[in-house]
């Protein structure tokens, strides 16, 4: 029984509800929690006007609501089990801040649902994904 967390990425999508149910069934085999991101992509980066800030600022509390709606499924799936699930929402770079979350939570590894994308190791793996292998200080695991 272990006290530290698995990661997992949420984003809504069919592979992330896979990555859930995986992560489900590892957790209750280890006894260990879990915890999911919900990252929002954002970046500080850019000059926007003050008419564009308070936009933007109501655009992120729409975009808010709608992550605490859209993990709600993600909860549902693992509330039958015997596992504590805490979860957060956050703006950012995914692959940073899976990084920095897995850091923080001490988790023991980080699972997150394969996605394809344009280039052939995107397509392979899904850009998050080929981001953490590369990155990530713990192991991840990529559920088809």
């Amino acid at each position: 029984m272990s006290e530290h967390p698995i990661l997992v990425g949420f984003d809504g999508t069919d592979a992330a509800h896979r990555a859930v149910q995986f992560a489900g069934i590892r957790a209750e085999a280890e006894g260990c929690p879990i915890h999911i991101a919900y990252i929002l992509e954002w970046s500080p980066y850019s000059f926007l006007s003050a008419q564009e800030l308070e936009e933007r600022h109501q655009r992120r509390s729409e975009e808010l609501i709608r992550a605490e709606a859209t993990l709600n499924p993600a909860l549902e799936i693992l509330k039958n089990k015997n596992i504590n699930v805490t979860y957060e929402v956050r703006y950012g770079h995914s692959g940073e801040l899976m990084c920095k979350i897995a850091k923080e939570k001490q988790a023991t590894q980080i699972i997150i649902g394969r996605k394809g994308g344009s280039s052939l190791g995107a397509r392979l793996l899904g850009s998050l994904a080929l981001t953490l292998v590369q990155a990530a200080p713990l192991p991840v695991t990529v559920v088809p």
